[in-house]
Parts: C-alpha cells; structure tokens; sequence
C-alpha cells in the first residue's frame, strides 16, 4: 500500500544546471536521475528518490521521463545507475536506445 494521494501533482522535469531531471511531489523536490551527455550518449550515474517518497513509483515515473526525453532527443542511453539499469531491463521497449556501460564509460565519469 501506498501513501500516494491521488490529488498530488507529480512532474518530472529536466535541469540542465543542475544536469538531472528532477521529479516533484506538489512542488516539493522528491528525487532526481543525474545525467552527462556524451557525444551521442547520455550517461546516467546516479538516480535519488527521497526516503519519505518512497514506495510510491516515483523513480519509475522519472525514469521513465528521463529515458523519453532522451530517446526524443536522439541520444542513447548509458544506464550506469542500477535504478535506470533495472528499469531498461524490465523495459524492453528502450533497448534499441541502450548502449553497454564500458569500462571507458566508467573512467570519462572520472
């Protein structure tokens, strides 16, 4: 069971000087999905949904917006973070936009 109230506004939105895409609960930052571009990939290390947020599908929904905006922005997806890593593997529809993570990838995060 969820704490999710059906009126929340929940909105994902992409930060660039911050370089991750936030997720919102009501105006109140939940989380967020860190993200390098890369020439033509966009690396994501790193996805945070606040504890008192959980349970309630938020990374899934950032995810999942995050993974979009890239696909529509001609991009492909590194999913270094395990979160965006399980979501790609139970997501069969973004596959054709991944790309492995490289032990070259690993070391341009630095």
């Amino acid at each position: 069971m969820t704490d999710q109230n059906t009126d929340d506004v929940i909105a994902v939105t992409r930060n660039d000087a911050e370089g991750r895409f936030e997720i919102t609960v009501n105006g109140e930052l939940a989380g967020f999905t860190v993200f390098i571009d890369r020439g033509a990939q966009r690396i994501f290390p790193h996805t945070v949904v606040e504890e008192k947020f959980g349970g309630r599908g938020l990374a899934t929904t950032l995810i999942h917006n995050a993974l979009a905006e890239t696909r529509s922005a001609g991009l492909r997806v590194v999913p270094v973070c395990p979160a965006v890593a399980r979501y790609v593997s139970k997501h069969p529809e973004v596959t054709d936009i991944v790309d492995p993570v490289t032990p070259e990838i690993l070391r341009s995060m630095g």
